[in-house]
């Protein structure tokens, strides 16, 4: 292990980070908020520290192992979720602990979207935009924004691009060069972000608005400047917008690039995962939209069929906005959206979850030895996209899911033995370690009446949901750490 590389990199992308708190400054003095300093201590604080640590090493100029990437990558979102609480504990006006402001952090950069504020409303111009701005460097993954812009690392790139890109599916470059593949997927998603900026404002909202929903939309993160989230602007023509983005956020962002470079829309539906992707919203607006106006929940059919395709679309990417109480619908569709949040966006997306492309393959091993049960001696390949996929890539699956459904019995075991009851510990796990934010029971509406110590354990969640769970894991073997 590479310490002394490792706290190179840790102590750069620290002293970048904390540049990030200069543009809150920014739009707290344009629009008028009177205490700004909690963003400059942070800045100088975060720089000091980046800096002290870069310093001792800043000559050491070797190339990453992959063992070194995983260590980086939990260390990095470990410590920049602690770096990004700064602003939120010297805020006089939040009185947090630090429980309450490292869960806000960490539910902002791994774009979770659960909140522990109450009044959101009320907050400063610069909060908000700050949460947002968390939401939106956290989406595509701040540690390949680093790898993007930051060659004079002189690092070894794919190694981190492997350990922080989300999906079973993940080695295959857009270019031969890992820091130009990091470049055109921030560049699809700046695009998309200012498509979504423009499409707000043109539907009626505040450019400050817009901007915001733009961030939390894009990054499938779920933060609003509201309390009431959506539901604040009551628009059809926003619900929609929002619809569209949340759609395209939670698709691969690679497939966005190869369409728009050859002008192929038809591309998309040749995506084995795509076709599965939208097959599955599809079929789950449908059931909620049958439901809620079969429940007489809502009457008019137009509303039932925005809402439940708001809220399938919202959950299912782990989005997490809300544009009315889905708590307070027939108490199938509650549980039906919490379920939906496991399968997640699509890998190489912003969104949470599983993966859609972990489920169509174990739907399809699943098949598979249904048909083998009469037929034995068959050979059956299992095939993505016209390709046969590898045997190993169907185990790994199997592995990520065994452990998967492990570790969240294990963080809702020890939410139960906080104090909380079985409808609150499942869906704030499933909310957290899904990274969708959504949650039902003591956490319908936030997350605020949870102890400190369910808040430090449902962080830790969320870095595991938004790490994928092996990236963390894998530190904890003895092999890892064996020469």
């Amino acid at each position: 292990m590479q310490y002394k590389v490792i706290q190179r990199i840790l102590g750069l992308l620290i002293m970048v980070f904390s540049l990030t708190m200069l543009p809150p400054v920014l739009v707290g003095w344009v629009m008028g908020d009177p205490q700004l300093a909690p963003f400059f201590d942070g800045f100088l604080l975060t720089l000091l520290v980046g800096f002290l640590l870069w310093l001792p090493v800043h000559r050491e100029r070797r190339d990453l192992r992959l063992r070194d990437g995983f260590l980086i990558a939990v260390l990095f979102w470990t410590t920049l979720s602690a770096a990004g609480a700064v602003p939120f504990l010297l805020e006089d006006q939040l009185d947090l602990s630090a429980a309450d402001a490292f869960f806000e952090t960490v539910s902002g950069f791994t774009t979770t979207g659960a909140t522990v504020l109450v009044g959101i409303d009320s907050l400063p111009r610069s909060l908000n935009f700050y949460r947002m701005e968390l939401h939106w460097l956290g989406g595509m993954g701040i540690i390949v924004l680093a790898v993007a812009i930051l060659p004079m690392l002189g690092v070894g790139g794919m190694q981190l691009y492997r350990a922080e890109t989300p999906g079973p599916i993940k080695d295959a470059k857009l270019t031969p060069r890992i820091t130009e593949t990091a470049k055109l997927l921030w560049y699809v998603y700046l695009a998309l972000t200012l498509l979504c900026v423009l499409a707000y404002r043109i539907a009626g909202m505040s450019w400050f608005d817009a901007v915001c929903h733009a961030f939390s939309v894009l990054s499938t993160g779920g933060f609003s400047t509201h309390d009431s989230s959506m539901a604040y602007f009551d628009s059809s023509a926003i619900d929609y917008i929002s619809i569209l983005f949340m759609l395209l956020a939670g698709m691969n962002f690679s497939l966005h690039f190869v369409v728009w470079s050859r002008r192929k829309p038809g591309l998309y539906w040749r995506d084995s995962e795509f076709r599965a992707y939208i097959s599955v919203i599809v079929l789950l607006t449908l059931t909620a939209f049958a439901l809620l106006l079969g429940f007489h929940t809502i009457t008019d059919p137009e509303q039932a069929f925005r809402y439940a395709l708001f809220h399938v679309t919202s959950v299912m990417t782990s989005t997490g906005l809300v544009v009315t109480d889905h708590s307070a619908w027939p108490n199938l569709l509650p549980t039906l959206l919490i379920f939906s949040s496991f399968v997640g966006g699509c890998a190489g997306s912003t969104g949470g979850g599983i993966k859609v492309i972990r489920f169509l393959l174990l739907m399809k091993q699943g098949i598979r030895e249904v048909t083998l049960l009469p037929h034995p001696t068959a050979h059956l390949h299992i095939k993505i996209n016209g390709e046969p996929v590898s045997e190993q890539i169907v185990k790994s699956i199997w592995g990520f899911f065994a452990m998967y459904i492990a570790v969240f019995t294990v963080f809702m075991l020890g939410l139960i033995a906080a104090g909380a009851d079985q409808v609150t510990a499942f869906s704030a796990v499933a909310a957290t370690l899904n990274n969708m934010g959504v949650g039902l029971g003591d956490v319908s509406s936030n997350f605020a009446g949870l102890n400190d110590f369910s808040k430090w354990w449902l962080s830790l969640a969320m870095l595991m949901g938004r790490l994928e769970l092996f990236t963390v894991l894998v530190l904890l073997t003895p092999a890892f750490w064996r020469r």
